[in-house]
């Protein structure tokens, strides 16, 4: 157990931002997550933060998760003080960060996530999990599987078994980018050297990958910060807060962030 003081962070704040889907709250403020093998439990009281890791296992896994090493205090003082909204949605949801998040995990997440509400996508994602079993050795002993790949399911039925998890039409999109990334292996290592408009137009040509959801893939799985989600929350935000017309921040190099804080903000706020 280590106990580390950050500003600028919020559990509860990114748990309901959307962006990621197999974090479990297990009291206030406190919540399990797993990534990259491991497997985390992190509590907060204010800015001091308890968490059941080594210091190396931090250093080397939950810096960069948390995306520590950004300064979103100064992402904040850019806004322009002329834009009310920006700044409002900003204070209130100050405590969210853009997760580092496993790729791949990403990827078959927001494939899941499309017109899709959060407690679906939750029960989807988990039971592709505990269907197939990738259980990595540090998370043996507790009920967490890890995201499957092609491998995985094609020895645990196949094609076929995806059907029966009611994912619906999404299962035909999950055997597709599988069956790629099997038969491309480099498919991750190539995606990850992209910049933020080669990512989008490569994502876009698997079938099931609209705009949105490689947006979501983007900016929550490749960290490409410009990336800028735009959902019926965002559309509200587009129309009720800026006349129809998109905000200039919408083209910002740090556009995904803010979009962070209205889409939490307008949401909290209905």
């Amino acid at each position: 157990m280590i106990t580390k003081d950050i500003d600028y962070f919020d559990l509860e704040q990114i748990a309901e931002s959307g962006q990621c889907f197999r974090w479990k709250k297990l009291d206030n403020y406190k919540y399990r997550i797993p990534a990259f093998g491991s497997c985390l439990e992190i509590a907060q009281t204010g800015s001091r933060f308890e968490l059941s890791c080594t210091e190396e296992e931090f250093k080397h896994v939950w810096y960069n998760y948390f995306d520590l090493s950004t300064d979103y205090k100064g992402l904040i003082q850019r806004i322009d003080s002329n834009d009310v909204f920006l700044t409002k949605a900003a204070e209130y949801g100050k405590g969210i960060r853009i997760l580092n998040q496993d790729i791949w995990e990403t990827i078959i997440s927001f494939i899941i996530s499309q017109n899709n509400n959060i407690p679906r996508i939750k029960k989807g994602i988990e039971s592709v999990c505990s269907k197939y079993m990738r259980q990595s050795e540090v998370l043996k002993g507790t009920d967490i599987y890890m995201i499957p790949y092609f491998e995985d399911i094609e020895k645990n039925g196949g094609r076929e078994s995806l059907s029966g998890l009611g994912l619906g039409y999404r299962d035909e999109y999950i055997w597709g980018i599988c069956s790629y990334q099997s038969q491309s292996p480099e498919f991750i290592e190539e995606l990850l050297k992209l910049d933020y408009e080669a990512s989008m137009k490569y994502l876009m040509g698997f079938k099931g990958i609209g705009k949105k959801v490689a947006n979501c893939i983007c900016l929550f799985g490749l960290h490409h910060l410009d990336a800028c989600p735009v959902d019926v929350w965002m559309k509200k935000v587009i129309d009720e807060e800026y006349g129809g017309l998109m905000p200039a921040w919408m083209t910002d190099p740090y556009a995904g962030v803010y979009q962070q804080y209205t889409f939490f903000y307008k949401r909290e706020k209905k």
